[in-house]
């Protein structure tokens, strides 16, 4: 866990959980990997100017398919309100494949104690427990090549919290490729239209959806205009123009801390906001 800097106990902080992918540590999530700080928390501690509480919970064997998970969370945020200062109206969870499993099951159990969740690149592998018919605010991050957990396992995802969230539908023939909401199949990777980001129109206050594809493989940060998953530039030597990293940190902060926009739902190619 990390606290923000010059924490004052006086004052309630964000709370945001970074779960890890099947094989991964809760060390990973949270030095960064090869990135280092910069990928820390999937880029959102960056983001925050280490503003809100980060945890990085530690899942049995690396994953997080035991029946007790949910419980462990539940014993994790009683355990941080009770010693900390916590906003309780401002708990994310995150995760990448397994941890985005788990923040699945955590918006359909427990969306009455979290406000979002963002999903790379995830798929029903934690459970969705009953009723699950609560919103919750709601991103997922998927990609058209992920051979892992085909995209094609995630519309239902998406589409439980549409439902739930009161959200307007989209037209089912945009879910492929090439259409308003998703990019086309690469080759080749597209630098400009690599990604696309839909916000969803008519959610209930609170609860906005956010849906972006891209041509990402099975990826937490997609790089438009490469197969690149891994943020190369980084750390060395830095992200430019000739040299990118993921989008994905600029958007999911942006979409974490704006108001979704209101009226028809509206497709953003290479969105950061």
């Amino acid at each position: 866990m990390r606290l923000p800097d010059n924490y004052d106990n006086t004052k309630p902080y964000p709370l945001f959980f970074g779960f890890h992918w099947r094989g991964g540590t809760a060390n990973q999530v949270d030095n960064g990997g090869s990135n280092g700080y910069w990928w820390s928390y999937y880029g959102i501690q960056r983001k925050s100017n280490n503003g809100a509480i980060f945890v990085a919970p530690q899942g049995i064997g690396n994953g997080w398919s035991d029946s007790s998970d949910l419980t462990f969370v539940d014993d994790m945020v009683s355990l941080i309100e009770k010693n900390y200062c916590v906003d309780t109206t401002r708990l994310v969870s995150s995760g990448f494949s397994w941890g985005a499993g788990m923040s699945y099951a955590i918006a359909c159990a427990r969306a009455k104690v979290f406000h979002a969740v963002v999903l790379y690149e995830g798929g029903v592998i934690s459970g969705c427990g009953n009723p699950a018919t609560d919103p919750i605010a709601y991103m997922q991050i998927e990609g058209l090549t992920d051979g892992t957990l085909p995209i094609s396992g995630s519309y239902s995802m998406r589409d439980k919290f549409v439902t739930n969230n009161g959200c307007t539908p989209l037209a089912s023939s945009l879910d492929n490729p090439g259409t308003a909401a998703e990019p086309p199949n690469p080759p080749p990777y597209l630098k400009t239209g690599g990604h696309i980001c839909t916000n969803y129109a008519g959610c209930s206050a609170g609860h906005p959806l956010r849906w972006c594809v891209s041509q990402s493989d099975h990826l937490p940060g997609p790089i438009d205009g490469t197969s690149d998953g891994y943020n190369s530039c980084a750390t060395s030597p830095g992200c430019s123009a000739s040299c990118p990293c993921t989008w994905t940190p600029d958007d999911v902060w942006s979409w974490l801390t704006t108001s979704e926009p209101a009226g028809a739902s509206f497709q953003t190619p290479n969105a950061t906001q």
